[in-house]
């Protein structure tokens, strides 16, 4: 293994930046580490490996894609626990989040317990079907986020035996503050046999988020490679825990495979075991022959959440330092001063009125960031040096200074 030290990635050149060449990471001040994060140079590798596999192997070429796919689960059961320890629970992968969100939901005793638990900050895959349920006569009981300290309690206490599932991200995403105690939804759940599903999308990769030691060995866990873990589009999975029974009625054929030749009771639609019982149907694997190489081009340069979270942790602080020193007037930009840099996740939120506007103007200075509603989202990677951070802050004051 090939490690870096922290201050390898601080200094310029950022030690890197090269294995990133093709998206010129040194050369961009690409402030969109909490969207989407540059891809390092083994994933294109990859890519071409699945070309050459089809070309080669024809329709033999699924047992190739097939160990692409096992090798993504381990990388995610690895992030989902602890060194030397993956999670246990079992992966299922799909191209994005609503899919298998849709699959978990399908699994749940609506009809029976006709009532769904979430918050008002979740993002739109979560936020748009249920509010689409919602009108088709489920009740969807929508917890405000603030205070975001008391919010798990709140979660629990809306949840009661009418309840097939709770909903909840572990990082919001639109300001990327961590929701803590969320053993205590997972507890109150038990008790009253209702489902967990954590969104963890903003939290993979980002702070370190073993299931083990959060008290979410129970939890369905949904999240995805997009951002914090460079895999790029069709990289997502929902994590099932072990001996789960549940039966999807949104289901494709992908989930019987180990029960074709037998097992459940034929008068009934058969399901494999675990997570393959949330599985879909045919796909296209170059995805995860991209994902594949670049996990491990994570593990062999000891690029680990533990790690990524100190390197993140100065790049916010060098962030948020920067932006207070340019004395901006708070009525057309600021930040959160309450939360504790702990109890956020990978990016700075600074609100804004004029988020658009800033973002546009940043944009026509070279610095890439984006925005929600009236929340401008400046988010680091590992790949960006102190200057580049430095840079883009610098374009930031002359924006204000002109708005």
């Amino acid at each position: 293994m090939t490690g870096f030290a922290p201050e390898d990635l601080y200094r310029e050149p950022n030690a890197l930046a090269p294995y990133y060449s093709r998206f010129r990471v040194a050369e961009r001040l690409l402030l969109t580490g909490h969207s989407h994060q540059a891809w390092p140079d083994c994933g294109f590798a990859g890519q071409l490996r699945a070309w050459e596999d089809a070309a080669r192997l024809v329709d033999g070429k699924w047992e190739e894609a097939f160990a692409r796919g096992n090798r993504v689960r381990a990388g995610y059961a690895e992030l989902l626990g602890h060194p030397g320890h993956p999670d246990e629970g079992d992966y299922a992968l799909g191209s994005n989040t609503h899919e298998l969100v849709v699959r978990f939901l399908s699994a749940l005793p609506l009809r029976a317990r006709p009532r769904l638990v979430t918050t008002a900050g979740e993002f739109h895959s979560i936020r748009r079907q249920l509010d689409r349920l919602e009108e088709e006569g489920l009740a969807i009981v929508r917890v405000p986020v603030d205070p975001i300290d008391s919010l798990s309690e709140r979660l629990g206490l809306a949840t009661d035996d009418e309840t097939a599932g709770v909903l909840v991200s572990a990082v919001l995403y639109r300001d990327a503050r961590i929701v803590g105690g969320l053993d205590s939804v997972a507890e109150r759940c038990e008790r009253v046999g209702c489902h967990l599903l954590v969104d963890a999308y903003h939290a993979l990769n980002a702070i370190p988020f073993d299931l083990s030691k959060l008290g979410l060995e129970g939890a369905f866990v949904v999240g995805g490679g997009y951002k914090y873990c460079q895999l790029g589009e069709g990289n997502c999975f929902l994590r099932v825990p072990p001996d789960c029974r549940l039966r999807p009625a949104v289901t494709g054929w992908f989930a019987e495979f180990s029960a074709l030749h037998g097992g459940e009771d034929a008068a009934r639609v058969r399901y494999g075991a675990g997570a393959e019982r949330f599985a879909g149907s045919t796909y296209d694997p170059t995805s995860h022959y991209r994902a594949a190489e670049v996990f491990d081009f994570f593990r062999e340069r000891g690029l680990a959440p533990k790690f990524l979270r100190a390197v993140s942790r100065h790049q916010m602080d060098r962030l948020t330092r920067g932006f207070d020193g340019l004395d901006a007037d708070p009525a057309l930009v600021d930040r959160d001063r309450e939360t504790p840099p702990d109890a956020v996740g990978g990016f700075l939120a600074l609100r804004t009125p004029r988020a658009r506007d800033f973002h546009e103007a940043l944009a026509a200075r070279g610095v890439a960031t984006d925005y929600r509603d009236d929340l401008l989202r400046l988010g680091p990677a590992p790949y960006l040096s102190d200057r580049q951070l430095d840079d883009a802050v610098a374009a930031l004051g002359e924006v204000a200074a002109g708005l």
